[in-house]
């Protein structure tokens, strides 16, 4: 049962982050899917995710606002591909909720993994990928510290979110990433954003992050979201 539980884990790890292998095995037509608002992801009903408050729903868009949170998360990691770069920081995540901890916790599954992704300036450079876990609610006043990875709290947050389905592949990405950036335009949303990116010292202004929350063998009703993180005063 341990065993099972373990290769659960894993798979569930693997399947959020390897949308490449997993469109291959689906055939032409299994990419991402057409945008969507306000779906709630299904894994949330059977594993814990962040609570956060619906501040605003707009066009193609959400703002949504996050308590403080804590976050085990790898190195970056320079790559061309997202998918070869998350399976292979998602190693070290499974290790550490086997374990591989300095409390030598093992800990439950939860989602969303995210991947925070600052694009290279062309086709031919490496990207930088930093992998995360988010920590359950038990667990975050005190994460487990771990070798070659390190605990990002963040403070309370705002996130815009674009919601899109299917398997997350290295296609497809950028442009979901700027269709967000598009639907913003114009708003305060969108100046605070690049405030925020400004003033935290993010080297592009394409820095996005990915959120994916699904099982291996929900084939349907996938659920993924790109981030733009933000501060705002209010």
């Amino acid at each position: 049962m341990v065993a099972g539980l373990s290769f659960f884990k894993l798979s569930f790890l693997l399947s959020l982050l390897s949308g490449g292998s997993d469109l291959l095995l689906l055939g032409p037509g299994a990419g991402s899917g057409p945008a969507q608002i306000g779906k709630f992801p299904p894994s949330c009903n059977r594993i814990e995710c962040p609570s956060y408050e619906l501040v605003h729903s707009g066009n193609g868009y959400e703002i949504r606002r996050y308590n403080t949170t804590a976050w085990v998360s790898t190195k970056p990691i320079q790559d061309l591909s997202f998918v070869d770069a998350t399976i292979s920081a998602s190693f070290q995540l499974f290790a550490y909720i086997q374990g591989k901890n300095e409390y030598h916790q093992k800990i439950e599954m939860t989602a969303p993994v995210i991947a925070q992704v600052l694009p290279s300036d062309g086709p031919f450079f490496k990207s930088s990928f930093v992998l995360s876990f988010y920590v359950p609610k038990k667990y975050q006043p005190d994460p487990a510290p771990a070798e070659d990875l390190h605990i990002q709290k963040w403070s309370p947050r705002y996130v815009a979110v674009r919601q899109f389905g299917g398997f997350v592949s290295n296609d497809g990405l950028g442009e979901e990433a700027a269709a967000l950036d598009s639907s913003l335009k114009g708003t305060a949303w969108a100046n605070a954003i690049a405030k925020s990116k400004k003033e935290g010292g993010v080297a592009s202004d394409s820095a996005y992050t990915v959120a994916q929350y699904n099982s291996p063998y929900e084939f349907t009703g996938r659920v993924n979201e790109i981030w733009f993180p933000f501060e705002m005063d209010v």
